[in-house]
């Protein structure tokens, strides 16, 4: 048991390191293979969309056709991946390996989640098994900078995919002999049209907000690209409508609880990821240091989320989702209004902190996001609920790095310079999540209490009656 603990926490923690190494590379690769600004967002949006669009059938997926199998198919690709991306002569066979990268990743993540669920039966020790699980994410979160910054500054950015490699090989290996085949004769089927259109939408979307600024928002092909993906989107909701076993349920978002948990969701992506992507390069381009360097200095970031989620949880409890997470929000809003007016000659010492409050509000945010949404739903369903989380805040990521870089450049092609650009950016990101955290502050609350939970006459969190199945239907990360 505790192999296969570690063997899921250690893939976990492969997948979530690269969510922050590759920023931290992201100076280097720009050097090194003569790309610009567009080129670094297609390296960071071709795996984030792949993840965000697959993560919910890749629940599905594992739980129909074998945990173990899924698992260790999502670590092979994820791995075959990473070499490809280290190898990569050119910007195009970069992205491709991203994309295998988010192909692994979106079978990997929920596939481990689910051989937890599945190995510890027992409510309290899945609870610990899963608060592991979590932990390791969060470390693997902290450690992208420092290990990206040590990597590429010794050996150049594609270090930062070789690391995966061993790690890759040791997985496969040991999971072989270690992990025991889990699934659930009654999963659903694998919505394919519903898959298929949701990433062909979103990616159509995506294609015209990262490419609108190099080749003119009113040519036709960003125009035409921005058409389809309404189009497709619009088919999407339409088909999702119908079919008996959909993706995403459309029904659970008559819900107020759970569309506006989703709704500030994708904000919290949007900002949180939007602007991280520049970290590094702020620091590097902005405040010329060495890409090492401007690692360290992101770590307050990541380091006061660490620090902070496992809180954000008890507060939630105490205090309830919309207080919380409004806080949060508001808190990581002025953060980040707060970089909008850093400058070249700003010294670290009034940088960091503002770095810090930014960590601090969207951990306090995150954790009673997904419980309010977990909370909107029946209990057979909160498997789902917390699948469809994590997806919306994959998409908000998704366009936060194609609005805020398009917002940069839109600004460098006006003749600002880059120092300007990245000030409007953190602005504009800080003005977003500021306002959403007065949406949540007035949406944020259940309009009807649904099957199996009891509402909570403080106003508070409602209390889950004992749920009806032994796991969810759908585990996700």
């Amino acid at each position: 048991m505790k192999g296969l603990l570690t063997l899921t926490c250690a893939g976990q923690f492969m997948v979530l390191l690269d969510n922050t190494i590759v920023g931290a590379a992201l100076p280097d690769m720009q050097q090194r293979l003569h790309i610009g600004l567009t080129g670094l967002q297609w390296i960071v949006d071709a795996y984030v969309l792949l993840v965000a669009m697959l993560l919910l059938s890749g629940g599905v997926f594992a739980d129909r056709f074998g945990r173990r199998r899924v698992f260790l198919a999502g670590v092979a690709v994820f791995t075959a991946a990473s070499v490809v991306c280290s190898l990569a002569p050119s910007i195009g066979w970069l992205i491709a390996g991203r994309v295998l990268q988010g192909v692994g990743a979106a079978a990997l993540s929920p596939a481990s989640l689910a051989l937890l669920v599945a190995a510890y039966p027992a409510p309290g020790e899945r609870v610990r098994a899963i608060g592991l699980w979590a932990g390791f994410s969060g470390i693997g979160l902290a450690a992208g900078p420092l290990a990206g910054g040590i990597l590429v500054e010794a050996f150049g950015w594609p270090a930062i995919f070789l690391v995966n490699v061993p790690v890759g090989a040791v997985l496969l290996l040991a999971g072989l002999r270690v992990l025991g085949e889990s699934r659930n004769p009654s999963a659903p089927p694998i919505d394919v049209p519903g898959t298929v259109l949701s990433a062909a939408g979103v990616g159509a979307v995506t294609y015209g907000l990262i490419e609108g600024g190099s080749r003119g928002w009113t040519s036709p092909v960003i125009l035409g690209g921005f058409a389809a993906g309404l189009v497709l989107l619009a088919v999407f909701v339409v088909v999702e409508g119908r079919v008996s076993t959909p993706m995403l349920p459309l029904r659970l978002f008559r819900q107020r609880l759970f569309t506006a948990s989703n709704t500030a969701m994708v904000v919290v992506g949007f900002a949180l990821m939007g602007s991280s992507f520049f970290f590094s390069q702020f620091f590097v381009y902005v405040q010329g240091t060495s890409i090492l360097v401007a690692g360290l200095r992101t770590l307050p970031v990541s380091l006061a989320m660490v620090i902070v989620s496992p809180y954000a949880g008890r507060f939630a409890a105490r205090y309830g989702f919309r207080v919380v997470a409004g806080v949060g929000l508001a808190l990581a809003g002025l953060g980040l209004l707060a970089l909008g007016f850093v400058h070249a000659d700003t010294g670290y010492g009034n940088v960091w902190w503002r770095l810090a409050v930014v960590g601090i509000g969207f951990a306090l945010t995150m954790s009673p996001l997904t419980g309010a949404a977990i909370q909107a739903v029946s209990p057979r369903e909160g498997g789902l609920a917390s699948g469809v989380s994590s997806t919306t805040r994959q998409i908000g990521a998704v366009l936060g790095v194609a609005v805020l870089g398009a917002i940069v450049h839109t600004r460098e092609s006006g003749g600002a310079s880059f120092e300007s650009g990245l000030n409007s950016a953190f602005l504009a990101a800080g003005a977003v999540t500021l306002a959403c955290a007065v949406f949540t502050g007035l949406w944020l609350t259940a309009d009807r209490t649904p099957r199996g939970v009891r509402a909570d006459p403080s106003g508070g969190q409602a209390v889950s009656e004992p749920p009806l199945t032994a796991s969810p239907r759908r585990p996700t990360s």
